[in-house]
């Protein structure tokens, strides 16, 4: 439920499906995403400047606290496949947001592929802070 007139981080839910199925992230902290365009500039003869930025997919990360083998577990599946020679399809990933007014808003993102750029740092009583990127070809809203 929304806390005020503007959104804060336990209004956003994600679900991600890699390519084996879907994968349950135990900690969620953070979650980062950001459009990827190729900008396309037009400088006409009269001095009018005029521009384009051509969508190039999406990119993006969670952070996780480390509360179980799911993301290790997730990205080991991956790697092995690809060592025998299997297929490994792209996943999906479900973004749902709970707005101001109570309503829900649903993004997909298709082609999605993933790399674990941190597995953790393992220091005595403190969390370990893993960090989980993706790259997608697309946002849809559903």
């Amino acid at each position: 439920m929304p806390y005020n007139s503007f959104s804060v981080g336990n209004d956003c839910q994600l679900v991600v499906m890699g390519p084996f199925g879907r994968v349950d992230l135990a900690y969620v902290t953070g979650f980062e995403v950001s459009q990827i365009t190729q900008s396309v500039r037009v400088d006409r003869l009269d001095g009018i400047q005029l521009g384009a930025e051509l969508p190039r997919g999406w990119q993006g990360g969670f952070s996780l606290d480390r509360g179980s083998s799911a993301v290790d577990d997730f990205i080991a599946q991956i790697e092995q496949a690809y060592f025998t020679g299997q297929a490994i399809a792209p996943g999906t990933l479900y973004q749902y947001v709970t707005e101001t007014d109570g309503s829900l808003s649903t993004y997909q993102f298709d082609g999605v592929v993933f790399k674990l750029s941190s597995a953790g740092v393992y220091r005595g009583d403190m969390p370990v802070a893993q960090k989980l990127e993706f790259f997608a070809s697309t946002r849809k809203r559903l």
